[in-house]
Parts: C-alpha cells; sequence; structure tokens
C-alpha cells in the first residue's frame, strides 16, 4: 500500500482492478474518456486488456490540435507565407495537414520548408519572448487548445503582451462537444470519465450537467492507473446501483470551484462564441475570441483574413479520414480506412495521426498495427 504525504493508506491500481473484477456488471458497457491525455495514460498502461472485456473505454474528444479547425490552421499558413510574420505554434500544430493543393503548403513545416519564419513553442510565454526579441517584426501565435492552454494565454493578455504579439485564437471549450453528443440521443457511451487538466482550471462542477440533466455516471480522473481505474469503478457502481452523482477521483489536485484566477483572466480577456470544430462543424458556446479592448492583439482584425468562407464546413478532413468519427468516439482509431494504410505518423493524413494526444497516434505508439476497416488483420484495442 502506497501512502500519500497525509498518511492515509492509497488504493493501489491492482486493487481497484480486483474491485472493478468483483462488479456485477452488465452485459457490455460503454465509457467514454473525454481527455488525450487520459487516452494516452490508458493505452500505455494497457488498462483495456487488464478490465473485464466486457467493459469498453472510448476514446473522446479530448485532443485540442484534432479538432482545431482547417481554417484556422491554413490562416495561420498564409500569414507565414504572405504577410513576413513570425509565426508561433505549439510544436504539434506545426505537422497538422490542410485540404490545399500539392503545389502549396499543406502545413506549418511545409510553409516553414518554403522559406516562412514558423517556430515552435511550448508556452505563451515562449511567444512573448520571441516578440520581445524581434520588436521590429509582428508575431503571431496560432492559440490553439482547450482551457487549459487558454487560461495562460489569457494571463500574458491580462498582464500586458508585447505590442508586437498578435494572437490568432484558436480555443475551445470542452464540454459543449460533450453536451452536443449527449444532446443527440446517440452519445455512444453510457458513463463518462471527466479531463483532469480541464477540471483543474475550470472546476469539476462543469461536469454535473452529465449526471443532473442526462442521468449518467461520471467521474473526474487524473492520469496515474490508479486514479483512471478509481474513476472506471465509480462510474461502474453508480451504474449497477442505479444512481448517478459526479465524483472527484483527483482530488489532490482538482479542487471545487477550480482555479479563480485563472478564471478571472479568461473571463477578463475573452468572450465565449460559438466554435467551428474540424469534421465536426460549429457547437454552440464552445470557442474563445478576443474581447474588443484587446483588439489591438487580434490578428483578424490587425492583418489581412486570408480565411474562405467556403473552408468553413463541416466535412474538412482530408478525403478517407474518419478523424472525426474517432474523435466523437463513434469508431475506434484502427477503423478508420486510412489507419496504418496511408496514414502513419511519418506520413499523417488526418490531425489524430499528428498530436500524442490523438488517439490514432497513441494506438500506432503502442504497437496496434491492424487495419480493422480494411480487414487486413483482426481489430484489436490496446
Amino acid at each position: 500500500m502506497r501512502k500519500p504525504p497525509g498518511g492515509e493508506a492509497m488504493t493501489t491500481g491492482a486493487e481497484w482492478l480486483e474491485r472493478i473484477r468483483a462488479l456485477p456488471l452488465p452485459d457490455n458497457i460503454k465509457v467514454m474518456n473525454v481527455c488525450g491525455g487520459h487516452e494516452r495514460s490508458i493505452t500505455t498502461a494497457g488498462l483495456r486488456k487488464a478490465i473485464p472485456s466486457n467493459i469498453e473505454l472510448v476514446p473522446g474528444p479530448g485532443c485540442p490540435v484534432c479538432i482545431c479547425p482547417e481554417e484556422d490552421i491554413y490562416e495561420a499558413i498564409q500569414l507565414a507565407l504572405r504577410e513576413q510574420v513570425i509565426l508561433v505554434a505549439y510544436g504539434d500544430m506545426l505537422r497538422v495537414p490542410v485540404n490545399a493543393p500539392k503545389s502549396e503548403p499543406r502545413s506549418l513545416e511545409q510553409a516553414k520548408a518554403a522559406g516562412a519564419d514558423v517556430r515552435p513553442i511550448a508556452s505563451p510565454l515562449e511567444a512573448a519572448s520571441i516578440a520581445q526579441a524581434n520588436p521590429q517584426r509582428t508575431v503571431v501565435f496560432l492559440a490553439a487548445g482547450f482551457e487549459t492552454t487558454t487560461a495562460p494565454a489569457a494571463a500574458l493578455l491580462a498582464q500586458g503582451a508585447p505590442a508586437n504579439l498578435l494572437f490568432l485564437m484558436s480555443g475551445r471549450r470542452t464540454w459543449p462537444a460533450v453536451k452536443m453528443l449527449l444532446d443527440s440521443g446517440q452519445p455512444g457511451f453510457e458513463a463518462l470519465i471527466a479531463p483532469g487538466h480541464v477540471s483543474t482550471v475550470m472546476g469539476p462542477e462543469e461536469w454535473e450537467f452529465v449526471p443532473r440533466d442526462h442521468g449518467l455516471p461520471t467521474a473526474v480522473a487524473g492520469f496515474a492507473p490508479e486514479s483512471l481505474l478509481a474513476a472506471l469503478y465509480s462510474v461502474l457502481r453508480q451504474k449497477i446501483e442505479g444512481r448517478c452523482f459526479l465524483d472527484n477521483c483527483y482530488p489532490s489536485v482538482v479542487r471545487p470551484g477550480g482555479n479563480p484566477v485563472a478564471q478571472r483572466y479568461i473571463d477578463a480577456t475573452m468572450d465565449i462564441v460559438d466554435g467551428n470544430w474540424r469534421g465536426i462543424g460549429p457547437i454552440p458556446a464552445s470557442g474563445y475570441s478576443l474581447k474588443a479592448q484587446y483588439a489591438a492583439h487580434d490578428s483578424r482584425v490587425q492583418l489581412p483574413s486570408y480565411t474562405e468562407m467556403a473552408r468553413k464546413r463541416a466535412g474538412e478532413m482530408p478525403p478517407g479520414c474518419d478523424c472525426a468519427r474517432v474523435v466523437l468516439g463513434r469508431i475506434y482509431p484502427n477503423q478508420c480506412r486510412l489507419y496504418g494504410e496511408a496514414c502513419t505518423p511519418r506520413h499523417p493524413i488526418g490531425p489524430c495521426m499528428v498530436s500524442d494526444e490523438g488517439a490514432c497516434r497513441i494506438w500506432w505508439a503502442n504497437g496496434v498495427r491492424d487495419n480493422a476497416w480494411s480487414g487486413r488483420k483482426a481489430a484489436g484495442a490496446p
């Protein structure tokens, strides 16, 4: 038994597995894990093979790179090529392909190879440092991500960003995507493991609507196998006992109310707007845009627009790519027709094979080579 700093005994992963196996489970139950970090932990630890076979763990819409609108990445590519700006973005974003002719750069990485000044960063502070080091140039930050990365960008704005730093906002809120699935009447899951990092910022209360309005067991989890298994045990037991509530299985980090300072920065700098999700379409109240008083830092105000209305459509995944269905939990990664065939991490076609939070990339990195769609080999979940 491990003991945390407070001295009380903690339940080990093996003990959680024993408890799960002892439950009188239904014939089949699907549990969605929203967070890409959760999917990486589940797959790397081999939890799907350790739990009873009648429990399905379905990866959900928790990869910000995967759902970043195609038109926003296209806009960033064009700004980098045509406006002589320094374009900065989180590293994974550089390899995400857009739908463009083969004669044109189809990613920020290819734009860099074509001569554009594109630089990977790990935090908004790096964007500020680059702007300060290049005061005569305009620096554009492609600010993609969920609440966890929007909060530090908001803090930078609120505390005073360099005058030559512009933001191409592409931030998204997580819970509206889950609400959209539940409101559809065919969510494809019967219980939810809610994301830990998002709940750390915004508070676990954001997920209360799931048990309250939709009657689905819900638990917030951390990223260690013990926390994930504790959350899984919680939602399974709720399901068996016929009672639904929000359980916080990550209390060492996720506190009631979340991080009020981070929330104040977001509220002070961002408006909540409808947001387009790649391959899915617009989801109400799921996006962030800069408030009018920060227009001086808004690239969409300060620079020419290269966004074509024709790009703002629901189906902007490359032909044959099923990333949108993977993100929504409709299919597993290796059920995409391109998985492991035309689409691999070396040559990604869809965004789910680019990011280390993308389910396709995670499954491939953990040895899943079977393509269930083509029938080349038998289907298998890691």
